[in-house]
C-alpha cells in the first residue's frame, strides 16, 4: 500500500560525502515520521536519523554534526546528507516511513491505521 523508493548511496573515500533520498508513494493518508536506519554485517539495524511531521529531528550520537536529515515534497520525501564519512558508516541504509493509509468509499477517503514501511535498502561503502 505504501512504497518507498531510495536513491543515492555507493562507494566513497573516507572524508567524502553522499546524499540519500527516499520518496514515499501509494495509498498514503498521512506520513507522520520518516527516517533512515542502517545495518552493517553482523550488527543489528540501528536508527541513523529521523524527522517527524513537525520537523523535529533526531540523530544517532555517532553521526551528529556529520549527517543532516530533511523532508520536503509535502512531507513524503526524505533526504539524508552525509558528510565526513568514516569507514564505520559502511552499511546498508534503509528508509523508513511511519504512515497511515486510506480506503475510498464513494467520494470519501477514510484513514486507516499507522504502520511502519521500509525501502529495499541501498549500500553505502566508505573506503579508508
Amino acid at each position: 500500500q505504501v512504497q518507498l523508493v531510495e536513491s543515492g548511496g555507493g562507494l566513497v573515500q573516507s572524508g567524502g560525502s553522499l546524499r540519500l533520498s527516499c520518496v514515499a508513494s501509494g495509498r498514503i493518508f498521512k506520513v507522520d515520521s520518516m527516517g533512515w536506519y542502517r545495518q552493517a554485517p553482523g550488527k543489528e539495524r540501528e536508527l541513523v536519523a529521523g524527522v517527524n511531521s513537525g520537523g523535529t529531528t533526531d540523530y544517532a550520537d555517532s553521526v551528529k554534526g556529520r549527517f543532516s536529515i530533511s523532508r520536503d515534497n509535502g512531507g513524503n520525501t526524505v533526504t539524508l546528507q552525509m558528510s565526513n564519512l568514516k569507514s564505520e558508516d559502511t552499511a546498508v541504509y534503509y528508509c523508513n516511513a511511519y504512515a497511515s493509509t486510506y480506503v475510498t468509499k464513494g467520494w470519501t477517503r477514510y484513514e486507516q491505521g499507522y504502520n511502519h514501511y521500509w525501502g529495499q535498502g541501498t549500500q553505502v561503502t566508505v573506503s579508508s
